[in-house]
């Protein structure tokens, strides 16, 4: 009997020190939990950082494009807003709103040396010719039809070419937000608006 007792003793004994299947099942569930939360946070996060790197490059290419125009108009001699295309330029007759899809940069007082910036409706582009020089697409999926206009101080639009005008320069443009998405769909692509005001530097 006594023997009996102690082995009875060391089988309860053995049985207290193992979890039970209502045990093992809460630790299951609970550690399932917390691995879908890490996957879902790093899904999230990465999410969050594809749409910071489309964010960051359209405002990158949007700012080179506004720094490499305002260093030229700063420099420039004269300046005129107007009508253009890749072999034309028509400046605003006289009493019109300067405000129009290019802009013609003289660097020098010779009018055969000129730069000249214009928004080709075509296929939504900023395109840049100098003479004597190269073309070049500088800018893409803009949106708004007059990118250029001539203000005064207090931002209205001038009818007038003042020496002291002050060139407005505005790029909307649109970015796909996702490149792995369907280029079709209505949710696929955000829009962006920048704006910068120059005068030039030197005037006379």
């Amino acid at each position: 009997m006594k023997m009996l007792s102690r082995n009875g003793s060391l089988a309860r004994a053995g049985r207290c020190r193992a979890f039970t299947m209502t045990e093992m099942m809460i630790a299951a569930g609970l550690f399932s939990l917390v691995i879908v939360g890490c996957i879902l946070s790093h899904v999230t996060g990465l999410k969050l950082c594809t749409i910071t790197q489309t964010k960051l490059k359209a405002t990158q290419t949007a700012r080179a494009v506004l720094n490499r125009t305002r260093d030229e108009i700063r420099s420039a001699t004269l300046l005129e807003v107007g009508n253009g295309n890749a072999t034309n330029f028509s400046k605003i007759s006289s009493n019109g709103l300067r405000q129009g899809n290019a802009l013609q940069i003289y660097p020098t007082g010779n009018t055969n040396n000129y730069v000249r910036y214009y928004l080709d409706s075509l296929d939504q582009t900023l395109k840049r010719v100098a003479s004597p020089g190269g073309f070049e697409t500088i800018a893409n999926f803009i949106t708004n039809k007059n990118p250029f206009a001539a203000e005064d101080y207090a931002g209205n639009v001038l009818t007038n070419d003042l020496n002291n005008r002050v060139i407005r320069m505005t790029l909307e443009l649109y970015q796909w937000e996702f490149a792995s998405l369907n280029r079709g769909g209505s949710n696929s692509y955000d829009y962006y608006r920048v704006q910068t005001r120059v005068a030039r530097r030197a005037i006379q």
